[in-house]
């Protein structure tokens, strides 16, 4: 902290003597305005595989997981415009919060690049981990590509017991390519 002339200061003339002859010679940082490099496809695969259980058993494990809640054949009806739903016995209130972004999630799930199923195997380890951690709010990002997964993951999230309520998210977590995400927290 260096005082102007005149303004106490809580340094003495010996602590600004020192700092200057520590920061004697130092030179400004430049900024280089480059973006960081994305990550080859190679790094992608092996972080995916340590992600997940890649031996066949883990597979198969999350695949039953992911059955147990979620069918492919069932289509939930939805409303006209931003697609939203509240779960039987929940207030339609939330929905209005979710959209306001009273809520901030404490877990995000991007789903971009997956395929239908893998995506399946994600979004229920995803709520396994909401229930297992009490997170009462998370994001799911679908992107918008070719729309498989934008259409997909609201028939899926209607069917888990653990879903409140969801929204659109609001622009600063992803707009209409993303949802917000109300579970029932246990506190046990």
């Amino acid at each position: 902290m260096v005082a102007k002339k005149g303004s106490s200061s809580s340094l003495s003339e010996d602590d600004i003597a020192l700092f200057r002859e520590a920061a004697q010679g130092a030179a400004p940082i430049e900024q280089d305005k480059r973006p960081p490099e994305p990550p080859k496809v190679s790094e992608l695969k092996r972080r995916n595989t340590q992600r997940q259980g890649n031996s066949p058993q883990d597979i198969a494990a999350a695949s039953r997981e992911a059955s147990q809640y979620f069918s492919d054949g069932f289509e939930a009806h939805f409303s006209e415009g931003a697609m939203q739903f509240t779960a039987d016995g929940e207030s339609t209130y939330l929905t209005k919060q979710l959209r306001r972004g009273d809520y901030t999630p404490e877990l995000l799930l991007d789903l971009h690049g997956m395929t239908l199923a893998t995506a399946r195997q994600e979004l229920a380890a995803l709520l396994i981990a909401c229930e297992k951690e009490r997170i009462g709010c998370c994001c799911i990002m679908h992107g918008h590509g070719s729309g498989k997964l934008k259409q997909q993951v609201p028939h899926w999230l209607v069917q888990h017991p653990l879903v409140r309520a969801f929204h659109q998210a609001p622009r600063e977590w992803g707009g209409d390519a993303s949802l917000l995400v109300l579970l029932r927290v246990n506190d046990n």
